[in-house]
């Protein structure tokens, strides 16, 4: 599977448009992280907790988007894309989402 951010792949010709393909999971902080990150606010820097909860986040979204595709028969997915919205308080949804397309 290609995937790309831009909407054409150099030297690679569409052979068929397959549609638009996503992927989210909304994670939500526990107790733990919520003390840390408190504690950390105080000192400032990178709160790990939570940078580790969206790498988490971002691959799950990647990993649906992609099994999306190959679902639809795509071999790669142009424009993709990530977003993130806060659902609530004590969490937040990731999407990944794209352009499936079959190439040759």
């Amino acid at each position: 599977m290609i995937i790309v951010t831009t909407n054409q792949i150099p030297g690679k010709n569409v052979v068929a448009l397959k549609g638009f393909v996503q992927g989210s999971t909304v994670q939500s902080k526990h107790v733990g992280r919520d003390i840390g990150a408190g504690l950390k606010t105080l000192v400032g820097g990178e709160i790990k907790g939570y940078s580790d909860m969206m790498v988490e986040a971002r691959t799950i979204a990647f990993q649906r988007m992609v099994q999306e595709a190959e679902d639809l028969g795509a071999n790669a997915i142009i424009g993709m894309r990530y977003q993130t919205s806060q659902v609530m308080s004590a969490a937040s949804e990731v999407i990944a989402y794209g352009t499936a397309i079959l190439i040759d």
